[in-house]
């Protein structure tokens, strides 16, 4: 079958960078879906963007449809028949239907019935009428976080003022958005100029010839080896943050890098600061000298050619200037602010409409970490821990932090020492925070941690006390993040002997008493602990621990994560052993009778059987040995222990009658069942563990 590229380009105003790469990415899927569901064969799939175009580019795409043979049923020959052998009513209309005559009808059985059916064969239409119905559905599909209305009423993530399909060489004249697509495509819009497109293969190249590099990775890459020869040339070194690369990536068609300077009396301000400033306001680099010391230049990317960087980087420096001056204002008014006056501010800051405000959250905060502290038995100095807790937001009320929000704790940390504060309750100020996303630090300090873990808490604890919990793709407070961050730093080795069930109780206790909940308190508890169930999940499914695994290991204790982490580790190592089904089956079978039994002790003078003695003395022995395991902190022995009392359970099942018509007896029975799965239930829900048939 003969084959052609497929070129579409979508010419826009300037799209946002934050949306490019999804919206690409999604125009490529599509329409890639849209041929494949279409039955039009086709090869590799190629996506391009830059701020004024979104394009895909398809390999050998068939010239025509494939053609569609379909084999339909109708009804029963017994229905489709007369009784003399001639063809029914039914039979004509489901010929007719399908547009058939009833001499192109075949009997088929199945399953022990014959029926009618009807041979189909719809032939392949040609590709390009094809794609002038089905573009503009694909282009109509596509959805944006946020979109424009123009024409008064086409919506689309920025308004459209071109198109471009080529099929080879052929242009198909789709029609979208009052738009006719042709050949023509238009260059950098200061530097080119409106061109032919010839075939979808030259597309890079041709844009290449208008100052626009379609390629995002060639323009990526660019930018990189550009910075590195400023690194080279200057003995500098440029950190590059990859978010900000990623964005001025997408901010360019053409990029050159250039770089400019600024006071250095400005660096006396902290470096964080001065690295926000360029990096949010100007989208600029930092330079640093080979030690790490920030210099007093910058490296920004123009979007255009080299001709006269001179005045392009002389007035970058002047935008700058004034931003780094607002800076330098607000960072010595924030100093004569003392942080008793701040701290006071934050009870008109407003946390939530039904919680309160930021300062009722502080007393909260710093009770949840001394209960933490005491319980984990962790070597905190009190009074350290009090006042770190005291001021851990004082710098919300500062006018640096009301610029740059992103810069919370970390100048907390700057003005705390700045006014005198001990170094670990400043540094705990800023490592309260973290970790802030998914991969970032955790706090290395444990009045850090603690802080930090309670301050998370209260927040997640807080909303779901009054009934706000994510709801799929929903989650405006961020608690799937902060719930992530806990189990983040309840996973690092200075955390790991803090309970996750012991920092839910102390958040609620404290929402409680504060008389905040709406929602009644065990189901708070109980919905806490689901939620933390999934984050926990996450992080095995990360790991590659088998889904069945997951859930048994969830299906038990879940106070400390980085043992119920170490817990699937050990049923993981088990899944190859013959026995390990044997075992599994042991204590699935207890757990199902075990359900059945009430509050009666277990009484060894009931005992009828020895198979029952046998099994009570190895439940006392699999206890003894999980003590002496659980000191130890050893999963892989806890679970040895359990496995203690394997031979007796099937044993016992082979000679007891637990279910018998003595109710004491009957009772004695399912409590001994029940005391080992007490047991076993506190290291997994072993019935989730699922064997090959």
């Amino acid at each position: 079958m003969s084959e052609r590229d497929l070129l579409l380009e979508i010419g826009c105003e300037e799209v946002p960078a934050r949306f490019i790469d999804g919206a690409v990415q999604q125009l490529g899927d599509k329409l890639s879906a849209w041929l494949t569901e279409n039955r039009i064969q086709h090869g590799a799939v190629k996506t391009y963007a830059t701020p004024r175009r979104l394009t895909v580019l398809i390999n050998a795409v068939a010239e025509k449809q494939a053609d569609k043979e379909e084999e339909v049923r109708g009804p029963a020959a017994r229905i489709a028949k007369t009784p003399d052998g001639g063809w029914s009513k039914a039979a004509e209309g489901f010929a007719r239907k399908n547009g058939l005559t009833v001499d192109q009808l075949t009997l088929k059985e199945v399953k022990g019935e014959t029926y009618v059916f009807a041979q189909l064969h719809q032939p392949g239409e040609e590709t390009v009428a094809q794609l002038l119905k089905g573009l503009p559905e694909v282009i109509s599909s596509l959805h944006f976080p946020k979109t424009m209305r123009w024409n008064d009423r086409t919506r689309f993530i920025r308004p459209v003022r071109w198109l471009v399909c080529l099929f080879g060489e052929e242009v198909v004249p789709v029609e979208w958005a009052g738009l006719k697509a042709g050949n023509l495509t238009r260059g950098h819009r200061f530097l080119g100029q409106e061109i032919a497109l010839t075939t979808p293969e030259r597309y890079v190249e041709d844009l290449r010839g208008q100052y626009v590099l379609a390629d995002v990775e060639e323009r990526r890459n660019l930018i990189l080896s550009q910075l590195r020869q400023l690194e080279e040339t200057h003995n500098w070194k440029i950190p590059v943050d990859e978010g900000l690369l990623d964005e001025v990536t997408h901010l360019v068609e053409y990029p050159t890098a250039f770089y400019g300077t600024f006071s250095a009396e400005y660096l006396a301000v902290p470096r964080e600061v001065l690295i926000t400033t360029m990096r949010e306001h100007q989208r600029y680099f930092p330079v640093e000298d080979r030690s790490g010391q920030l210099l007093p230049f910058f490296v920004a990317v123009r979007n255009g050619d080299s001709n006269g960087l001179e005045n392009v980087a002389k007035g970058n420096e002047k935008v700058l200037r004034a931003r780094l001056a607002d800076a330098r204002f607000f960072y010595d008014e924030d100093l004569k602010l003392p942080i008793e006056e701040a701290n006071a501010k934050l009870a008109n800051i407003v946390y939530q409409e039904e919680l309160g405000s930021v300062g009722d959250r502080i007393g909260r905060i710093g009770e949840v970490a001394r209960i933490l502290a005491e319980q984990g038995g962790l070597p905190v100095d009190r009074s350290k821990l009090n006042r770190a807790a005291a001021i851990c937001k004082f710098d919300l009320a500062t006018q640096m932090v009301g610029e740059f929000p992103e810069l919370e704790g970390i100048m907390g940390s700057h003005y705390a020492l700045a006014h005198g504060e001990d170094a670990e309750v400043a540094e705990a100020i800023h490592e309260h925070y973290l970790p802030r996303f998914a991969g970032d630090d955790v706090p290395q300090h444990l009045l850090g941690g603690l802080i930090g873990l309670a301050d998370k808490m209260d927040a997640i604890a807080a909303s779901f006390g009054i009934g706000i919990q994510p709801t799929g793709s929903q989650d405006p407070y961020g608690l799937r993040r902060k719930a992530a961050g806990i189990v983040q730093i309840l996973l690092s080795p200075s955390f790991q002997s803090l309970s996750l069930t012991a920092l839910i109780k102390a958040a609620v206790d404290q929402l409680a008493q504060a008389g905040l909940l709406k929602v009644e308190r065990l189901e708070v508890e109980r919905d806490l602990l689901q939620f933390f169930a999934l984050r926990l999940k996450a992080v095995m499914q990360e790991m590659e621990i088998r889904y069945d695994v997951i859930e048994a290991v969830l299906g038990g204790e879940l106070s400390y994560p980085a043992f119920i982490i170490r817990k699937a580790q050990v049923l993981m190592d088990q899944l190859d052993r013959d026995a390990f089904k044997l075992e599994v089956e042991g204590f699935t079978r207890v757990a199902n009778l075990a359900a059945k039994a009430d509050d009666t002790a277990v009484t060894a003078d009931l005992f009828a059987d020895p198979a029952e003695h046998s099994l009570y003395e190895a439940l006392n022995r699999a206890k003894t040995e999980w003590e002496r395991a659980k000191e130890n902190d050893d999963p892989g022995a806890l679970y040895h222990a359990l496995m203690i009392m394997v031979p007796e359970i099937h044993q016992y099942f082979d000679q007891v009658m637990v279910m018998v018509d003595d109710e004491t007896v009957r009772k004695n029975r399912l409590a001994l069942l029940r005391e080992i799965t007490s047991l076993t239930s506190a290291f997994a829900a072993f019935e989730h563990v699922v064997f090959p048939a």
